[in-house]
């Protein structure tokens, strides 16, 4: 049985939400994160929110230690402007992005979609942000957020795959200073090309670079290189992400996160099969046992060698559960957030701390 506050959510607060955004989901998005942002800058509020949302539950995975295991997926806060807030709403950890080398408006409106029969999103959102350097100018302006930060990042869409590489790194030179981790993005639905790069050959030589910049800047800092994580699609086959835990491990990769949205339009309901007709990536309840799966499969072929943050369909404690029993160390949480309320956060913190 659901608690009363996600009652109230899914009733009250969520409708009148879409109702004063005129049922554009991009609209209710912006206008939640500007909220966020002002929130971030109100100390006492903060402190207000920490003590009713905070659910310690520390972990220490491929060496950095989380107050909680619960953290915000890429993609809801890509410009990192409301960082203090998400950690007063509960979350462990947060990771902003995915973020580009060249500030990108993304693809044409509209490019999100809600499917609330299903418990899903549909978006083609394509890496909409200001940019490496100005997140790198907004994190040496504001300071840490006070748990640990991930940096997602991605190919610009301006840039040909051949100059992938030099684009990637790019990005990771203006950020790493100021990263817990590095999400490398490579399996996004959205950017023209993208999920090419989880091939054998293409990882391997952007893993190459991107791990020799990790560790020449760690060096000149005199402190130990960054985390890089690579974030997966659910839609590759055994074999081919089989493969691709071969090439992670070779090239010293930290860890995983599996997985990204799909293709995929298994599990949507009926009543909203033409609305799943548009493009775009599908997150939500129609992805959790296919994210449990990919999560599963990483954990039983790469074991204590690639920990693996779990994140897809996760919307409630039982989802949690089932991801952490698949083998995940750390959970994240995008749609089920949007979806029904910031008192999922503290539920599903719950959860994952009684799972020991």
């Amino acid at each position: 049985m659901r608690q009363h506050g996600a009652v109230l959510f899914d009733k009250i607060v969520r409708p009148a939400l879409y109702r004063a955004g005129k049922n554009d989901p991009e609209v209710v998005h912006e206008r939640t994160v500007r909220a966020l942002e002002r929130l971030s800058a109100a100390p006492p509020a903060l402190a207000a929110l920490r003590r009713r949302y905070a659910v310690p539950d520390p972990v220490t995975v491929f060496g950095v230690r989380f107050p909680g295991r619960v953290g915000l997926a890429a993609g809801m806060d890509k410009d990192g402007r409301a960082l203090r807030a998400w950690p007063a709403l509960g979350f462990g950890f947060v990771e902003v992005g995915t973020v580009t080398r060249l500030p990108q408006p993304g693809n044409p409106k509209p490019r999100l979609f809600v499917l609330p029969g299903s418990d899903a999103v549909i978006n083609r959102m394509g890496f909409n942000n200001a940019g490496a350097d100005a997140l790198a100018a907004r994190l040496a302006a504001g300071g840490p957020p006070g748990v640990p930060l991930g940096i997602s990042i991605g190919k610009s869409k301006a840039a040909a795959l051949e100059d992938a590489v030099s684009d990637y790194c790019y990005s990771l030179r203006a950020l790493d200073r100021f990263a817990d981790y590095v999400a490398i993005n490579v399996s996004s639905p959205n950017t023209a090309g993208l999920r090419s790069l989880q091939d054998r050959a293409a990882l391997a030589e952007l893993l190459t670079e991107l791990r020799g910049t990790a560790v020449s800047l760690a060096e000149r800092a005199g402190r130990e290189p960054t985390p890089l994580l690579v974030k997966v699609a659910p839609d590759l086959s055994d074999e081919a992400l089989a493969e691709l835990l071969e090439v992670c491990v070779e090239h010293d990769v930290a860890g995983l996160i599996a997985t990204n949205t799909t293709l995929s339009r298994d599990g949507v309901a009926d009543a909203e099969a033409r609305l799943a007709r548009e493009p775009g990536g599908l997150s939500g309840r129609p992805l959790a046992a296919r994210a449990c799966d990919v999560v599963r499969f990483v954990s039983e072929e790469a074991g204590d060698r690639l920990p693996v943050i779990g994140v897809g369909g996760i919307l409630g404690p039982d989802d949690v559960t089932r991801m952490l029993d698949a083998g995940a160390s750390l959970v994240q949480l995008y749609t089920g957030l949007a979806l029904h309320g910031p008192g999922l956060v503290r539920r599903v913190a719950r959860a994952a701390a009684a799972h020991r």
